[in-house]
């Protein structure tokens, strides 16, 4: 009891430091910023989730004591609960067989799927980015002009900006509601990752590692992935908040496109440089991610991977 006690002091400690380290302005802040969820996420996932809450409730409440309620409201909001919702979720898990007694025998579990764990981070970079929107405005003229006197003043403009910086600032503004849910989606995912590597590693992760070539989202994603799109074009904030949910959902159908990719190149020759330069001419490029967004779709009505492990043998199943 006491050790947990002192895990969740430690990691609320950490993540509290991570989260407010962003008011000194420096470039490295801003690196332990997006980590900051870090600290709890291992403390969910090597000691349990309570203890993630602990210490989240414990960061939460000494940033509102030192800077004030609203950094209690965005730390809870941005980091403790996503740390401790998404480390419950990856532990959580059933046995195979509903018989009690084979249950007994045999200790196979069936863990919370990855496809879902998944959703949820979309689910949660959403909030993220909708909430941080509501701090500029609770309409869409008043958000636009906040976020265009924003960039404005990154931009060094004084006055009224010149007809080529006025178009420029225009569509960093229409694509900055996605481009921040993007980098919160990936943020998340990168968090959960790395603290799922820490503690399994370490050894203190009870999940055996998961066979991430099968991660799918849920049917019904695709379904509320075409609603958001949709609603997009209709206007003012509902679209606006559809943008944020729509960018959210393809960066989810990117992940799974990744792991198609890791699926059909399995008797490639050459299957590490194909990976390596997919994943570095996303990140150094960018505009990769669309065919990696297209091939999480494409799985997703077609079922690319279920027709190549019809022909090559289903992947093998983790050991627990």
């Amino acid at each position: 009891m006491m050790t947990g006690i002192l895990i969740a002091l430690a990691a609320g400690l950490a993540s509290a430091t991570m989260f407010a380290s962003i008011i000194s302005g420096a470039l490295m802040s801003l690196v332990l910023f997006y980590l900051a969820p870090l600290p709890l996420m291992v403390a969910a996932l090597g000691w349990g989730s309570a203890t993630a809450l602990i210490g989240g409730v414990i960061a939460a409440l000494g940033l509102g004591f030192i800077f004030g309620f609203p950094y209690t409201a965005a730390f809870a909001l941005t980091v403790a609960l996503p740390a401790w919702w998404l480390g419950h979720l990856t532990l959580l898990a059933r046995p195979v067989s509903s018989d009690p007694q084979l249950a007994n025998l045999s200790p196979a579990l069936d863990w919370y799927p990855t496809g879902r764990i998944l959703a949820w981070t979309a689910l949660f970079a959403s909030i993220t980015t909708i909430s941080a929107l509501l701090t500029l405005g609770t309409d869409a003229d008043t958000i636009t002009g906040a976020l265009r006197r924003g960039l404005l003043r990154i931009m060094g403009t004084r006055g009224a900006p010149s007809g080529e910086a006025d178009r420029v600032v225009d569509a960093l503004v229409a694509i900055a509601p996605g481009a921040a849910t993007i980098i919160a989606m990936m943020t998340l995912t990168l968090n959960l990752w790395l603290a799922a590597k820490i503690t399994t590693t370490s050894g203190l992760m009870k999940r055996p590692w998961p066979d991430l070539r099968t991660t799918t989202l849920p049917g019904m994603i695709l379904i509320a992935l075409l609603v958001a799109v949709v609603l997009c074009f209709v206007g003012g904030l509902l679209a606006m908040v559809a943008q944020i949910v729509s960018s959210a959902l393809l960066m989810a159908y990117a992940v799974t496109g990744f792991a198609v990719l890791h699926t059909v190149t399995q008797a490639f020759s050459g299957r590490a440089f194909v990976l390596g330069a997919a994943y570095a001419a996303t990140l150094f490029i960018g505009w990769p991610l669309l065919g990696m967004i297209s091939l999480g779709l494409a799985d997703a009505v077609f079922g690319i991977r279920q027709a190549y492990w019809t022909r090559r043998g289903p992947p093998p199943m983790p050991t627990t």
